[in-house]
């Protein structure tokens, strides 16, 4: 475990990159040998999310895309199949107020007033109709549902990782590891070796890892296999159903899959985790999302199947 700050530059990876997904889709992808390795955490954290307890899993070798899908290349899908995201055909998305000029213009989530719903927000308009995703290119796309990832997944020749890949490729190959750099905590001050909240969260952020929204997607060190942003920055849909344990939580899920929609497994944390509010940066956190919802800090990245 290293004492000093992760640097917030790209740094180039000791894991070999090793080819391109598609001819249409060219992305650095990282082959992954796979193997046996502990998925999950005996730490009960946030046992009601699932993480709890550590279970033997045996991963086939893979490659994963080096960092999540970014702004350029979603545009490249877009401009060659002519696809509309969900957001843009239900009209609006989600947006974290602080990055919105005016955010008492538009309505709050009630119950989670720092989250609003604004007309026209979506992957090439990120905080509403009069933002762009200019200088942006690089980083991650976000207001994209599981939907819109798998479409992405078809065009370019990959699928997204089952929730044992993602945590296998974020571990970087040591079990039990509790962060893709190893078990040192961030913290407000010293120690930002990946971008999320700094201070008191909703309502101050210091930035001091340098970002308030998304940082680019190849930012901040490499964990040992030569990804990046494996947490924070944007959450990562995977493939899997998320499996709900509490009684209140199962009847969602029961409601939800009878209205078609199954909740998705989504990894790695965003922008907005802090641990005394979302300790859900670490390897083994998880959450859910209905496929169809999409938000201002969820991204995706892929995973190839090897042969």
């Amino acid at each position: 475990m290293s004492c000093c700050p992760a640097s917030r530059r790209a740094a180039t990876a000791e894991a070999p990159i090793v080819y391109a997904a598609s001819a249409r889709d060219s992305a650095p992808v990282v082959a992954l040998d796979g193997g046996r390795f502990h998925m999950g955490t005996n730490d009960r954290i946030l046992p009601q999310d699932g993480e709890y307890p550590a279970r033997p899993v045996t991963i086939r070798p893979f490659a994963m895309d080096a960092s999540a899908v970014t702004v350029a290349r979603f545009a490249r899908f877009v401009a060659e199949t002519g696809h509309v995201t969900e957001a843009e055909g239900f009209g609006w998305s989600y947006v974290f107020a602080a990055l919105l000029e005016t955010p008492d213009a538009y309505r709050a989530l009630p119950g989670l007033a720092w989250w609003r719903g604004v007309d026209g927000a979506c992957w090439k308009h990120p905080e509403g109709p009069d933002s762009e995703v200019e200088g942006r290119a690089d980083h991650p796309v976000t207001h994209v549902s599981w939907n819109d990832a798998t479409a992405f997944a078809s065009w370019a020749g990959g699928r997204l990782p089952t929730e044992a890949e993602w945590e296998y490729a974020a571990s970087g190959g040591i079990n039990g590891t509790r962060f893709p750099w190893g078990d040192q905590e961030p913290d407000d001050t010293g120690f930002q070796p990946c971008n999320i909240w700094q201070g008191h969260f909703p309502d101050h952020n210091t930035r001091a890892d340098g970002f308030l929204g998304t940082a680019p997607a190849a930012s901040f060190a490499p964990n040992r296999f030569g990804l990046y942003n494996m947490v924070g920055n944007t959450w990562e849909w995977t493939a899997d159903v998320f499996r709900l344990r509490s009684v209140a939580k199962a009847a969602r899920q029961a409601n939800a899959a009878a209205r078609g929609a199954r909740t998705r497994v989504i990894k790695g944390g965003s922008y907005l985790c802090h641990r005394s509010y979302c300790y859900r940066y670490r390897i083994a956190a998880r959450s859910g999302s209905p496929p169809d919802s999409s938000t201002g800090h969820m991204g995706f990245r892929l995973c190839y199947d090897r042969t």
